[in-house]
């Protein structure tokens, strides 16, 4: 790495951080002559309580079943799994049962792996144990497993998913030439990555031209992450700047480089002509996909355009994408305004079908105003769909009394 990147990573990662005083705090407690009687447990505090502990029993159900099936090699391979189960645990806060799971992998021959450690680094990173990450990092050589340019670029990773942008400085200085290999254009990218997470969008190009210094040519993935920082920062002379710049370097976009700027045209009340930008990107032979869709859908809602939001959301089936949650979180409570009760049930159901959690408040709604509407068997068939559905149990209630 040049000394003028290095220069601005030590300055912008390594700001000095303020002074604390270490000098102890007295807080003074005003004397008092009552005694304090702790409260019994009210009814709810004992249903809070024991919802928690039968929370905490299934979650460690789960990192014991977890860890009997990593018994079989062909589960070891199922990334997705992995994934899926650190991801819950983390949202619990459950950190110690991630510990479990991660450290009880160090068993398997797999463990010397490079590409095998690389994902239980990447699994610590998300889940924001960046300590856990960076001593499985230092623990390689013990685990009989080289250190290459692929780990530092999970370590790498990690500091972006916990913050810890300080040490992103250090590696980049030590690391290198200490395990002997060059940072390829994934670290790079980390790295550009890291600098439009902390908002310094102009150091994050100049990694851009340190790149082509040490000859590694950016990608899409390089400018598309500037692109989107500057969208999002409404920086948007900058950002078709990135554009040129793209085209100069006969990079081709993609449709991940598109969609921040068709959110950009939509959320400025732009929205035709984030039409037309789909037109542009179709004839370049660029596919839009669900978040492409959901940008337009979300615009004529917004607008009030009925006729378009459906036609936008038809437009998904055809081209062979998925709605998702918050396509369904966005269209149902605004075709229940407009009083397409008929649409908005085949919503409601597509929801269910695809195994999307909406929320329970939006799916009565919609019993409420069939109902109203004297729709009464169809609400009745959206009542039992929710009671049944074996991946969300929605405890809708149909109103007796209409």
């Amino acid at each position: 790495m040049s000394s003028s990147l290095y220069r601005r990573l030590h300055g912008l990662f390594l700001k000095p951080k303020t002074t604390v005083s270490s000098k102890p705090t007295t807080i003074s407690a005003k004397p008092t002559t009552s005694t304090t009687v702790s409260n019994p447990k009210t009814p709810e505090s004992t249903t809070a309580t024991t919802t928690t502990s039968s929370k905490e029993k299934r979650l460690k159900l789960l990192v014991k079943k977890f860890k009997k099936a990593s018994n079989s090699p062909s589960f070891r391979l199922r990334i997705s799994q992995y994934e899926t189960t650190v991801q819950r645990l983390a949202k619990a806060k459950q950190f110690s049962l991630i510990s479990d799971i991660l450290e009880h992998q160090k068993q398997y021959s797999d463990i010397t792996d490079e590409r095998f450690i690389v994902r239980l680094i990447s699994l610590y990173g998300k889940s924001g144990m960046f300590d856990q990450a960076q001593n499985l990092f230092d623990e390689m050589p013990q685990l009989k497993c080289d250190r290459t340019v692929m780990s530092f670029n999970a370590l790498l990773a990690a500091c972006v998913n916990s913050k810890k942008f300080d040490k992103i400085s250090e590696f980049f200085r030590e690391l290198p030439e200490k395990l002997s290999f060059e940072p390829d254009r994934v670290s790079y990218n980390t790295v550009i990555k890291a600098f439009c997470e902390m908002g310094s969008l102009d150091s994050a190009v100049v990694v851009i031209d340190e790149m082509e210094k040490n000859g590694i040519e950016p990608n899409f993935i390089s400018f598309n992450t500037l692109i989107d920082a500057f969208y999002k920062s409404n920086q948007i002379s900058d950002a078709e700047k990135m554009w040129e710049k793209m085209e100069q370097k006969n990079v081709v976009p993609n449709v991940r480089c598109y969609n921040p700027k068709l959110r950009w045209l939509v959320g400025d009340n732009r929205i035709l002509e984030a039409v037309e930008l789909i037109e542009e990107m179709e004839k370049k032979g660029v596919k839009p996909d669900i978040f492409s869709f959901k940008a337009l859908i979300k615009g004529f809602c917004d607008d009030g355009n009925m006729e378009e939001a459906k036609k936008w959301y038809g437009k998904i089936v055809e081209n062979d994408c998925v709605p998702d949650r918050v396509t369904f979180m966005t269209l149902i409570p605004f075709v229940c305004n407009k009083g397409d009760y008929q649409f908005g049930l085949e919503l409601c159901k597509e929801a269910l079908n695809r195994r999307c959690l909406v929320d329970t408040t939006i799916m009565q709604r919609m019993v409420d105003e069939l109902v109203k509407e004297s729709m009464v068997e169809e609400a009745k068939e959206l009542v039992e769909l929710g009671k049944s559905n074996r991946f969300f149990h929605y405890n809708l209630k149909f109103p007796k009394d209409e």
